[in-house]
């Protein structure tokens, strides 16, 4: 005769024994577009908790190395990234690479891998992983390339980052063949002058501007200036390029052009720093005030007036001006942009300082000849100064420095010659203290 107790014991037995009820596709797809639904919405918090749920049905359907389970996982992955949980999102973006490597399948080939990989090459930039970024992003474009061909426009999403990846690591020559690539997918995809095509333009100029070939630079804002001319979608398509134009003649004006060369002999002699040699010997070419004139007429020829595009355009006359010598011409051109900025709702442009000239020391690591070479090593000077109402600087201090006296001097130097934007407070130039400049620095290794 059974006991109570036994009795109960047989029932958990049988309990313990009923499998529990299988997932249905149905309920993943329930579960699925409550999902879309949140994230479409951008509201991430709410998705996150179905994105996980996700993953635990597709998991308790398939197993846990099912490759059903990749998409469920960059959608997980996808929604940690919005919610800058880099960390949670590089480890569900890893988990899905390596189930479709696992699986088998040509990871040249698999298209499934595509997604995971991109994810995990975004989240590694926003991370500041840049190297793991690069090699991950390479891997998914080359992936793309195999896909769908070498002009492929889908792949621009991944050649974004791997361009930022590659600029970040200073691997220019790599840079430079991925916007020229960016360029050639829109020439394919649209045709050489339709508009489709100013934005890489725009970015490889962009570029080639912070890397000081502005002849260079100018040469790609002419092209873009004559497809916005052509595109027939308004005249406001040709504000950037004429900005640029006009910007690469200050620069180059300022800086000095990409085909000068350093001054035969020691680069690391003392009294090897003079100003630009345009700033003295030389006037700005009419050409690029010319460019922004026209630029203020195709603004104020569209109604209403854009008076954030004419706040910038009148930024750029004031930046001309003050490298023209012409300081209160320049600073009353600020007040005008800053009366435009605050009509379009923001003179953020205007709150800060902003460098207009700076010629860094010829030892500087972005002048020396040598940076390439294994006999020298790296210094910097770190320097703090006031940046006046007229753009001229004050009071500079050396701040951080493991530089020699004489470099620090020179820094000194380069940096009481500068010329800067003021920063403006209620529509006036005003003072600023505490700016701050980094300077890096080669020198030969001693013997």
């Amino acid at each position: 005769m059974r006991t109570p107790s036994s009795w109960l014991i047989l029932a958990a037995a049988v309990v313990v024994s009923v499998p529990a009820a299988a997932t249905t596709d149905a309920e993943r797809l329930d579960v699925y577009h409550q999902f879309r639904a949140a994230f479409d919405a951008h509201h991430y918090q709410e998705a996150l908790p179905l994105a996980q749920q996700l993953v635990t049905l597709t998991e308790e359907q398939y197993g846990a190395s099912d490759r059903a389970l990749v998409n469920p996982l960059s959608n997980l992955a996808t929604t940690e990234y919005r919610l800058g949980d880099y960390k949670d999102a590089e480890a569900a973006y890893l988990r899905g690479v390596k189930i479709v490597e696992d699986s088998g399948g040509n990871g040249n080939a698999d298209r499934l891998l595509l997604r995971p990989l991109h994810g995990l090459g975004v989240t590694y930039y926003a991370s500041g992983q840049y190297e793991d970024a690069s090699i991950a992003l390479k891997r998914a474009l080359d992936l793309s390339r195999n896909l769908d061909g070498l002009f492929n426009a889908g792949q621009v999403a991944i050649l974004d980052p791997l361009i930022a990846s590659l600029v970040t690591l200073e691997r220019h020559d790599e840079a430079e063949r991925q916007y020229q690539y960016a360029v050639r997918i829109a020439e394919n995809a649209y045709g050489t002058g339709d508009a489709h095509v100013l934005r890489p333009l725009d970015r490889y100029a962009h570029w080639l501007e912070h890397m000081g070939r502005y002849g260079t630079a100018r040469a790609l804002w002419a092209r873009a200036l004559a497809i916005a001319e052509q595109a027939g979608r308004g005249t406001l398509l040709v504000i950037s390029p004429l900005h640029g134009i006009a910007r690469t003649y200050r620069l180059e004006f300022v800086n000095g052009g990409e085909d000068e060369t350093l001054a035969p002999g020691d680069p690391f002699a003392p009294g090897n720093d003079l100003p630009p040699s345009g700033m003295n010997s030389q006037r700005l070419n009419p050409d690029g005030e010319r460019a922004l004139q026209l630029a203020m007429q195709a603004i104020d020829k569209t109604q209403p007036v854009d008076h954030l595009r004419r706040g910038s355009t009148l930024i750029e006359l004031g930046d001309w001006y003050m490298s023209s010598g012409l300081v209160s011409k320049g600073v009353q051109t600020y007040r005008d942009a800053w009366k435009e900025l605050a009509l379009g709702g923001s003179t953020a442009t205007l709150a800060a300082p902003r460098q207009l000239a700076y010629r860094a020391p010829s030892t500087s690591i972005t002048r020396s000849h040598l940076t390439e070479r294994d006999n020298v090593e790296e210094h910097f000077v770190e320097v703090s100064f006031t940046v006046t109402r007229d753009g001229h600087t004050a009071d500079m201090t050396p701040t951080a420095t493991d530089a020699s006296e004489s470099q620090q001097r020179l820094v000194l130097s380069a940096v009481k010659r500068a010329r800067y934007a003021p920063r403006f407070e209620n529509g006036e130039p005003v003072d600023t203290q505490g700016v701050k400049l980094h300077e890096r620095l080669v020198t030969k290794k001693p013997h």
